[in-house]
């Protein structure tokens, strides 16, 4: 009997394993988990209720979303893409809902819900899961590849490597000749110290526009104020776009948000027609843009040295100018980054030019396969590092059935 062993579980794993085993039923499939617990990425993720996948459905427009592995998954993608990936879920009795942001979670918005299916499906035809089975060494004799754990050694016909982001897996890699790039962070969030944020945990801007000084980095969309400084879409996309060059700044840099996304001209026109509305309305109170929370409006006009009693009808040009500068130039110091939530998402892993993306297998040795973050491949936030997932893990299969 052929055996399938694949290294770490994981999301990639556990789907790969599911697809080979439901057509490859005289194929032993062996699960190695180097702890006790298992699928904990998916448990964690999208707050617990994991974020199976995004409901961008063309391949062309699904690559877009990934700052690494973008011309490398186009194939792939169209192999196994969103859509699939729902309809898989649907036919394996998980249930999933499409939010307005087309990320898609369990209807059961639980995590447990994915785990459950994957563990149930990998009982039912017979994977062997093995915890506590972290790998030491791969070997290749033959055709064959020889496996040995902190437990036993076992030989292989078809290996996948889907450990993640995982430094351990790493040396193991090099030994088989891969070449690795060191992994780095890719999603994260913005650690800066200033006033303007100070205490205002929670407020959110739904859409702005900041951009990384002295680069061509820059981003649109929400952005939220967090306890350590700035999170959201904006500064998630930014992070992930931006990681190398920013690993290389030691996170420490200039950013620009315009707060509006509005050209200054026409902010400085608004407050104008503020101005002739509300002559004898306090600043500080009445804020003239919807989308700009009230005690965010308060910082800025505080920041532009207004006195909080002045009303409208006493602002001079100059001052007008100033609260512009503020809502559409406002520089902000940023001095470290934190993990996006629990989430830790990395820039590196197995150099994507050592793998045939037409069956994710190593160019330097037949059925040897990776899939998943072990890969040089990492997305934005909004389920596309799941997607990759998925469909390396379905590849793969298609590959060894």
């Amino acid at each position: 009997m052929k055996t399938f062993v694949i290294i770490g579980g994981g999301a990639a794993g556990y789907f790969a394993a599911i697809n080979v085993a439901e057509r490859q039923p005289n194929l032993k499939i062996i699960i190695l988990e180097a702890g006790s617990h298992v699928l904990q990425k998916v448990k964690i993720s999208g707050g617990g209720r994991c974020n199976v996948t995004n409901a961008c459905i063309e391949p062309k427009e699904l690559v877009n979303f990934y700052p690494r592995g973008q011309k490398e998954l186009l194939g792939p993608f169209h192999q196994f893409s969103t859509n699939d990936t729902i309809q898989w879920f649907e036919n394996h009795g998980v249930a999933l809902k499409i939010e307005a942001d087309n990320r898609v979670f369990p209807k059961s918005d639980c995590a447990q819900t994915i785990i459950d299916c994957f563990l149930g499906q990998a009982k039912k035809y017979g994977v062997e899961l093995l915890i506590n089975h972290r790998v030491n060494e791969i070997n290749k004799q033959g055709n064959l590849f020889k496996i040995t754990t902190t437990k036993q050694t076992l030989t292989a016909n078809y290996v996948l490597i889907a450990t993640g982001s995982s430094p351990n897996m790493f040396p193991i890699i090099k030994s088989l000749g891969h070449q690795v790039i060191k992994p780095i962070p890719s999603l994260f969030t913005f650690n800066i110290k200033d006033e303007r944020l100070k205490d205002l945990l929670g407020i959110s801007v739904p859409f702005a526009n900041i951009k990384i000084l002295n680069t061509k980095l820059a981003a649109q969309g929400p952005i939220l104020i967090t306890h350590w400084g700035l999170s959201g879409p904006a500064i998630l996309k930014l992070s992930s776009w931006g990681a190398i060059e920013l690993f290389k700044k030691n996170y420490q840099f200039d950013i620009e948000i315009n707060w509006l996304y509005k050209k200054p001209e026409t902010v400085l026109a608004l407050l104008n027609k503020a101005k002739a509305n509300n002559l004898k309305k306090h600043v500080a109170l009445h804020t003239p843009f919807e989308t700009l929370p009230k005690r965010l409006w308060e910082r800025f006009i505080a920041a532009a040295e207004i006195n909080p009693n002045t009303i409208w009808a006493e602002l001079s040009l100059k001052q007008l100018q100033n609260i512009v500068k503020q809502l559409t130039e406002s520089h902000f110091k940023v001095g470290g980054k934190s993990t996006f939530k629990e989430e830790f998402v990395t820039a590196g892993g197995l150099d994507l030019k050592e793998l045939n993306f037409k069956r994710f297998e190593s160019k330097l040795h037949p059925n040897l396969f990776f899939a998943g973050e072990v890969l040089n491949i990492d997305a934005l936030t909004g389920g596309f590092n799941f997607q990759n997932a998925w469909t390396g893990g379905f590849v793969v299969a298609n590959a060894i059935n």
